[in-house]
């Protein structure tokens, strides 16, 4: 039983965490905090490492908890992911085998964040053909008595894990870049996605 952020097409090594998992707990009484994977996720692209950041509606004077935030729609966000992911991926190897599950995805507008989030989820379980049973949280813990991997959300000063490579279609030019969201992983090795989320010899 493993505590996790839902988060925007998360890293891999979010994932790696989820494949080693019994059970899923995803935590949604916590606050929003910026500067994390809870609405950003960071592609390989031509120019090299690239965000795609989820525009949120904010509350200025108050906090207000993730599961509470809601999508900003007013800059066509969805459109401009959909068309750099294309860009970047449209001649990766699995990229045609995935796209039309996808898309749905950017073709409807959800309201709130953490359900975008449990879309990417659902999408990528789907994907990787991984059926591990999930629930939520139901108050905040700060020192939960369950393995707790929530730190794996945090984008900015995250963790180094040391990843195996695996083949990115611009990585003669940039270099392997490690840990970007599990879709570089899953237009790249496509099935083989999960044996290499499993083969990570990884203690959290």
């Amino acid at each position: 039983m493993t505590l996790f952020q839902p988060t925007y097409f998360p890293p891999i090594i979010q994932y790696v965490g989820i494949a080693k998992s019994s059970e899923i707990i995803f935590e949604v009484e916590d606050n929003f905090q910026k500067q994390t994977y809870r609405n950003r996720c960071y592609i390989y692209t031509s120019f090299g490492k690239h965000t795609l950041i989820v525009p949120v509606q904010h509350n200025k004077k108050e906090k207000q908890k993730t599961k509470d935030i809601k999508i900003d729609y007013k800059d066509g966000w969805q459109q401009l992911h959909l068309r750099t992911l294309i860009t970047a991926y449209n001649s990766s190897p699995f990229f045609e085998f995935y796209i039309d599950d996808l898309l749905p995805i950017f073709e409807k507008q959800t309201t709130f964040l953490l359900d975008l989030n449990l879309k990417c989820h659902a999408f990528l379980m789907d994907a990787l053909q991984l059926e591990i049973p999930s629930t939520k949280t139901i108050e905040y813990h700060t020192e939960p008595t369950i393995l707790d991997l929530r730190k794996l959300a945090i984008a900015k000063g995250e963790n180094i894990f040391q990843l195996d490579k695996y083949y990115q279609i611009f990585e003669e030019n940039h270099g392997f870049i490690p840990n970007l969201s599990m879709l570089d992983l899953l237009f790249m090795e496509g099935p083989n996605a999960l044996n290499y989320l499993e083969s990570q010899k990884i203690q959290f």
